[in-house]
């Protein structure tokens, strides 16, 4: 490792979602390499991944068939376009295995780079098969608060955190939020969970009508809210509010960086939840994260307008130098055929009891106020005091404090605020489940004594 590391990042780096006043005081985390779910520092010290890298790391690292896929395809064919009709086999292939897994019948894939830069995508998806149609006052989006969609301009704009709007400018014009589907934290008093579905269902049908049900193009929704605080929808959520947007014809864009290629038990986080989405993003765990990669799946009856419209035009205007790299195309391919021939979706739905079992355990310590989770994601939601639910002062410094013990004691969690969200890679064993929660446990006795 060079000398002098830290100071040469904190020269010249900039860091994205960091606390950049900070950063040039703290110690800089710097990770060296990575085996099977662990990684290992600067120093040699070995962590568990207990956030499978940022949600994306399904099979774990130095997976040797993915690192010969890459050097095979770079070997054979390094770059190639899919502008102007010029293809190659590992997107073709790619996009093939895609609508096969899909909920699609017929379909097509539009592939990019990340999550945000998709959610961008289908943002001019709908507005440009819109218009092709003549439906030209269908421009808005609905999003929820909470919700997290990615960082470009029109996908920070979806994303209904206050991050990532302070000082952009954001959200823009025609981007509107409605309510967080979160029981613990947004339920009024004594409202059961099925008054609390109907009564943001309801919110939702007021914020159509007040809009203009003519103006909407889509509603934005994730499965299960990553960033926001791994916030698991009550049930019958998706249903109920499904009953609004098909009464207005507003279609379902469901976003699925964190969710799809098995994190809840199944392949897509939407049949866990009971979504009927009209177009999917992915990314992610779609190449394991070992290659930067992301695909919009749309159906035919979204895809045939669009179509139509680029005929008149001469050409469809949309598109990224990288959009269906072969190298990173070639690693997605690999990526999921080990998901199917080691059965890793099984092995999830196997041992996301033991997760969750010990998930919610975490509840018996006096500063854990509600775990959610499922498959193999869980927040644990930190509180001052269990009876009122109570956070902390400022907020996000019990989390802090919380991440800092984790890592303390070889663990890496990821801090949302004071919730503290576990997303290990999916091919974890039940045995290294206990490994990893018996050191949060470590650190959470740890910590409490420090914050409560």
């Amino acid at each position: 490792m060079t000398k002098n590391i830290d100071s040469i990042d904190k020269k010249n780096l900039f860091h994205p979602i960091t606390n950049l006043k900070t950063h040039e005081t703290d110690e800089v985390f710097v990770i060296d390499r990575g085996e099977g779910i662990y990684i290992y520092d600067a120093n040699g010290k070995k962590y568990l991944e207990g956030l499978a890298g940022l949600w994306c790391t399904s099979l774990g690292y130095g997976v040797q068939e993915l690192a010969d896929a890459a050097s095979e395809q770079m070997s054979k064919l390094s770059y190639a376009t899919l502008f102007t009709s010029k293809s190659h086999e590992p997107a073709i292939l790619l996009s093939e295995k895609l609508i096969k897994m899909s909920p699609f019948s017929r379909g097509k894939v539009f592939f990019g780079n990340s999550g945000s830069d998709a959610n961008d995508t289908q943002l001019k998806l709908y507005t440009y098969h819109n218009n092709a149609l003549g439906n030209t006052s269908k421009k808005k989006i609905i999003s929820r608060l909470k919700g997290y969609h990615g960082v470009t301009v029109a996908s920070a704009s979806m994303t209904g955190l206050p991050a990532q709007h302070k000082l952009f400018d954001l959200p823009g014009k025609n981007f509107f939020h409605t309510d967080t589907p979160h029981f613990y934290r947004e339920a009024l008093e004594n409202e059961s969970e099925e008054d609390f579905v109907n009564r943001i269902s309801n919110n939702l049908e007021v914020l159509i009508n007040q809009e203009g049900p003519e103006t909407i193009a889509a509603m934005i929704a994730e499965p299960l809210m990553g960033a926001g605080g791994v916030i698991i929808p009550p049930k019958n959520y998706f249903p109920k509010i499904q009953e609004v947007l098909h009464k207005y014809s507003i279609p379902l864009i469901d976003d699925e960086v964190i969710t799809a290629f098995g994190r809840t038990g199944e392949i897509w986080g939407a049949d866990t939840f009971d979504m009927k989405p009209s177009s999917i993003t992915v990314a992610k765990q779609l190449s394991s994260g070992y290659l930067p990669i992301s695909a919009v799946i749309i159906s035919d009856e979204l895809y045939e307008p669009i179509k139509e419209a680029s005929g008149d035009i001469g050409i469809f205007g949309h598109g990224y130098t990288y959009s269906g790299h072969p190298v990173a195309c070639a690693v997605a391919l690999k990526t999921l055929e080990i998901y199917e021939r080691d059965s890793v979706f099984d092995h999830v739905a196997s041992v996301s009891s033991h997760f969750q079992f010990r998930a919610n355990k975490l509840s018996n310590f006096n500063s854990v106020g509600e775990v959610r989770g499922v498959g193999l994601i869980c927040g644990i939601d930190l509180v001052s005091d269990k009876k009122t639910k109570s956070g902390f002062s400022p907020i996000g410094s019990a989390g802090r404090a919380v991440a800092q013990a984790c890592q303390n004691e070889g663990l890496i969690v990821r801090a949302i605020g004071d919730v503290i969200a576990l997303c290990p890679p999916l091919i974890i064993t039940k045995e290294q489940i206990d490994e990893m929660f018996d050191m949060f446990e470590i650190a959470l006795k740890k910590a409490e004594s420090k914050i409560l």
